[in-house]
C-alpha cells in the first residue's frame, strides 16, 4: 500500500535535520539515487517494478508522484524534506511538475536490475491481472 512516512525533524535555529534510518524506512536499502535538474514539463519514472520498493523524498522544491494499482490513479505531491513516500511494488509511477530545484531523493530495495522492470503501460495492467 502507498504510504507518506513523516521522518524524524530536529529543529534547530541554525537549521532542521531529518534522518533515515532503518526502523523508519520498512525495508533494507540496496540503492540511493537522486534525480535532479529536470527539465519544466518532464517527467520521469514510466515503469512498474516486479520486486523492488521504493521510498521517494523530496529533498528540495516539489513534484507530483501519480501512482497507479491496475485500477485507479492517485497523485501526491511531495514537497517535504520531512515527508517519504513509500511505494511497493507491483505499482505503475510517474513523476511530473519538478519545481524549480526540485530534487528527488530515492531509496530502493534493490540494486539496478532491468528485468524487474515493468516499462509499458499495457504490460504493467497485464501483470496486475495475473
Amino acid at each position: 500500500m502507498i504510504e507518506r512516512i513523516k521522518l524524524p525533524k530536529i529543529e534547530d535555529r541554525r537549521g532542521n535535520l531529518s534522518v533515515l534510518e532503518k526502523d523508519i524506512v520498512p525495508f533494507e536499502f540496496k540503492r540511493v539515487y537522486y534525480l535532479y535538474d529536470v527539465p519544466s514539463g518532464a517527467s520521469r519514472g514510466g515503469h512498474a517494478h516486479i520486486e523492488q520498493n521504493e521510498f521517494l523524498i523530496a529533498l528540495s522544491g516539489s513534484f507530483d508522484v501519480v501512482i497507479h494499482d491496475g485500477n485507479n490513479t492517485q497523485t501526491y505531491t511531495l514537497n517535504k524534506p520531512d515527508e517519504g513516500l513509500l511505494i511497493p511494488n507491483g505499482y505503475w509511477r510517474e513523476l511530473h511538475d519538478f519545481s524549480s530545484g526540485g530534487i528527488c531523493l530515492v531509496l530502493a530495495s534493490a540494486v539496478f536490475i532491468e528485468a524487474d522492470y515493468i516499462r509499458d503501460f499495457e504490460a504493467f495492467l497485464q501483470f496486475k491481472k495475473q
